[in-house]
């Protein structure tokens, strides 16, 4: 991998970057860092609404990572940024209204970023995309939470050798370049 270009990026989102959104970046972070790959690819995460801007993560959702050994930083909501369309490589939804959302938002020729997380989970992959959200957990109660871990971390892998094979074709195009 290329240490003198820029990292690859990515952001997953959900509808107020209180709960799911969060719980996938630092879960993300810490299997691309596990990966090798946390000096070359990063994640971040925002809402599609204003709801929870300023908040902190859910305690419930913060108290899952910690049960899996992942201490929850300093996490402060945010609504996404149409910037954020150019600015990332990949746009990782974590419901099919978020999908919706981003697509419909999307400008011209950034479509193609926009995935669902659990379209990387080979269980569901093949599904179409209304078959592969994670419903918000903040209505439910714990085992909700951890149920929202279950299908994200079913996704992971598939995502890190995703990312994986990104920086391996961006670094071929830069060494032909």
């Amino acid at each position: 991998m290329n240490p003198t270009a820029s990292p690859y990026r990515i952001i997953t989102v959900c509808t107020g970057n209180i709960c799911r959104s969060p719980m996938a970046e630092f879960m993300l972070t810490d299997a691309l860092r596990a990966a090798g790959l946390g000096e070359v690819a990063v994640v971040d995460s925002a809402g599609t609404t204003n709801y929870e801007v300023g908040r902190p993560i859910d305690p419930r959702a913060a108290r899952v990572l910690d049960g899996h050994g992942l201490r929850a930083a300093v996490h402060v909501a945010r609504q996404f940024e149409r910037a954020w369309f150019i600015e990332r490589e990949l746009i990782l939804a974590l419901d099919v209204d978020h999908y919706g959302h981003l697509r419909q938002s999307a400008p011209a020729g950034t479509e193609d970023k926009i995935r669902m997380l659990r379209a990387f989970d080979p269980e569901v992959a093949q599904l179409d995309h209304l078959d592969q959200g994670i419903e918000d957990p903040w209505f439910g109660d714990q085992s909700d939470f951890e149920l929202t871990w279950k299908l994200i971390a079913a996704a992971v892998p598939g995502i890190v050798a995703h990312v994986r094979g990104e920086l391996a074709f961006r670094d071929q195009q830069l060494a032909g370049a």
